[in-house]
């Protein structure tokens, strides 16, 4: 297998999805699987899987294609979700409140263990089970808990600094739910989402089934 920052980062996202459509395939007590099957679910060509997972190794059976359990077993090993990862979010604001109780995170191997505000007046308060406590205390709970992942779920204007903070306790990635790009100088690795930025990408591809009506509209 080459090294890690050697694989396309587009492959590394398509993992994600071969293991989403597999984990399905489970539920449906689905035994095997191919490599075309698994593309047409996708929209991919079946050389495209099969060349994506050739970076890590030979996963098909002659006759067979793939074992579900198995390939899925590979994926999440690959993906780094055969473990537990524990997290903290940093924001007790919507997007802070909407992702403490999100199940899925814990059904991925994901664990929040833990929220960060300075604002006085959600300090104390409860979210999901877990007390918003003092930026103060982010670098002796990351330690106590073992906080690998920081969710930065605040404002644009105060991204960089909880970033930084996060680093500096001792986070190996972020996921970033702030509409601004964070500089970490290679010191963790970073994971963005940006709702507007999808919502644009969205709205674009919309408007080419309606390049009638906005002609009609432009002056």
């Amino acid at each position: 297998m080459p090294p890690r920052s050697k694989i396309p980062r587009p492959t590394v996202k398509r993992l994600s999805l071969y293991l989403r459509e597999l984990e399905s395939h489970i539920e449906r007590d689905q035994q095997t699987i191919s490599s075309k099957q698994l593309g047409t679910a996708l929209g991919l060509t079946d050389a495209q899987v099969r060349k994506d997972l050739a970076y890590f190794g030979q996963f098909g059976h002659p006759g067979i294609g793939y074992r579900v359990q198995e390939l899925t077993n590979k994926l999440r090993h690959i993906l780094g979700t055969d473990h537990r990862w524990n997290a903290a979010v940093v924001g007790a604001g919507n997007i802070g409140r909407a992702v403490m109780p999100y199940a899925r995170f814990a059904r991925k191997g994901f664990d929040i263990v833990a929220i960060f505000d300075d604002n006085p007046s959600v300090i104390g308060t409860e979210i999901a089970g877990h007390k918003v406590r003092p930026m103060r205390d982010l670098p002796k709970l990351v330690r106590e808990r073992d906080i690998k992942i920081g969710i930065v779920a605040v404002p644009a204007s105060f991204a960089q600094q909880v970033t930084d903070e996060l680093i500096r306790a001792g986070v190996l990635g972020i996921l970033n739910f702030a509409p601004v790009r964070l500089d970490v100088h290679d010191a963790v690795s970073v994971a963005s989402v940006d709702f507007s930025l999808s919502l644009e990408q969205l709205a674009f591809q919309i408007s080419l089934g309606m390049t009638g009506p906005l002609e009609e509209l432009s002056p």
